[in-house]
């Protein structure tokens, strides 16, 4: 039974995230690999609260804001791919988050 690897991965740099995407697939590409994506998700806007001091009585700046991108890759079988893609080193700013299911 093969089993299917998801691969979520999220950046606040797009640059940095569609890189790494593009290595994967071509890299998936070059070996016959059976790949899904990249699906790309709305875009989510965080908002981070910024003290002007340590205490709480100290005010605040206004809210930081930045954007998040997100993506995701199946890889359908060739479980070493998908291991040496997980193995892989990702940029710093570049969260992976991991998925393995097994299909019938």
């Amino acid at each position: 039974m093969p089993f299917v690897t998801k691969l979520a991965l999220t950046s606040g740099d797009r640059g940095a995230l569609d890189r790494t995407v593009t290595e994967i697939k071509e890299s998936a590409a070059r070996k016959g690999v059976e790949f899904g994506g990249p699906h790309a998700s709305q875009p989510r806007q965080q908002r981070a609260p910024q003290s002007k001091r340590l205490s709480t009585s100290g005010g605040r700046f206004t809210d930081w804001t930045y954007t998040i991108y997100s993506r995701t890759i199946e890889i359908v079988g060739h479980d070493e791919f998908a291991r040496s893609v997980a193995d892989g080193g990702f940029p710093a700013g570049v969260h992976v988050e991991i998925d393995v299911e097994q299909v019938r």
